[in-house]
């Protein structure tokens, strides 16, 4: 809903002409912080709404519609203000809001959770979960520091002009590579059977978004770089799918939008601090220096986390909440 109103507020703004960059700093950090609500939120629901069995199917077609919008909704917003100007494309969004929240109405949980105030009890009871299921634990600190070391999208820009002397159109194309990897890849989950093993599929799966993230560094033609990105999206498919199964599945209904919301701390944190590494090393060093490292150090922290944590290593999908921190 918040963003809906954001796209009103932007609305009324600018029939009224009283759009200000402070307005619009405001409205991002609104939308910021409710998206960062909401994400726990969706992802704890799943759980309730679709059976077991077909739980990592549903994670891969909700990653597909993901990586799809992420490309197709950039494209329709720049469509309607070229057609109708910036207002359009604020009308457009808050129509898809509405009809978002209209297809909500009809959603019926199974089971209903306890209702619990914000208090730090309730927060260290989820954190104290995670920490004592070192698959779990395991599977975020994988997926942190290898989004921390392996990032490139920050480095994106630089790449394209200084390294790949690409066009506006070939950074274009670069920039896509990663979610068309992304929704390529879902497609071929969906295609495949459920994969037992998610354990070994999810370091598998991070070692090869490290060495595709190395060709991408070293590469100086816009093609191979192109295909390199692409598999890096595909690699993050894997190892996303992968580690939402174990999380979702193995955590209890009370606990979830707690467990899921500290996993979503890992993803944000890893983002926002790989992009600050990766600048920083590449002002240093150069940017091929700065993304090369980072496949290496990805590298390196999963095999780290595969020595380190052995219940990740035998990880199946058929296990239910059975790791202590005494197998860390």
């Amino acid at each position: 809903m918040v963003p809906g109103i954001g796209s009103l507020g932007m609305l009324a703004a600018i029939a009224f002409g009283h759009v200000s960059l402070e307005m619009v700093y405001v409205l991002v950090f609104v939308t910021g912080v409710a998206a960062a609500l909401e994400f726990p939120a969706r992802q704890a629901i799943l759980p309730d709404v679709v059976p077991r069995l077909l739980f990592t199917r549903a994670l891969t077609v909700n990653s597909a519609a993901n990586s799809l919008t992420s490309v197709t909704g950039p494209a329709l917003g720049g469509l309607l203000i070229v057609v109708g100007g910036v207002g359009a494309a604020y009308v457009g969004h808050a129509v898809l809001v509405a009809i978002a929240m209209l297809s909500l109405l009809s959603l019926r949980l199974k089971q209903q959770r306890s209702r619990r105030r914000l208090e730090l009890a309730a927060l260290r009871e989820g954190m104290t979960f995670v920490r004592d299921r070192p698959a779990l634990l395991g599977a975020m600190l994988l997926d942190m520091f290898a989004v921390l070391f392996g990032g490139a999208r920050a480095l994106l820009p630089v790449y394209a002009v200084d390294v790949l002397h690409a066009s506006a159109f070939g950074y274009g194309l670069l920039s896509a590579s990663l979610e068309a990897g992304t929704l390529v890849m879902a497609v071929i989950l969906l295609a495949l059977p459920i994969p037992r093993r998610t354990g070994r599929l999810l370091l598998l799966a991070v070692a090869a978004f490290g060495l595709a993230t190395m060709i991408f560094g070293v590469s100086t033609a816009l093609p191979l770089s192109i295909i390199a990105y692409g598999l890096v999206g595909m690699a993050d498919q894997v190892s996303m799918v992968m580690r939402q199964t174990m999380i979702q599945l193995n955590t209890p209904d009370v606990l979830r939008g707690r467990v899921t919301g500290l996993s979503s701390i890992f993803i944000s944190a890893s983002n926002e601090l790989g992009a600050l590494e990766s600048g920083l090393v590449a002002a240093a060093a150069g940017a091929v220096f700065a993304v090369v490292s980072g496949g290496v150090a990805c590298l390196i922290v999963v095999g780290v986390i595969a020595w380190r944590v052995p219940m990740l290593r035998r990880y199946e999908r058929s296990e239910l909440r059975t790791q202590t921190s005494a197998d860390f």
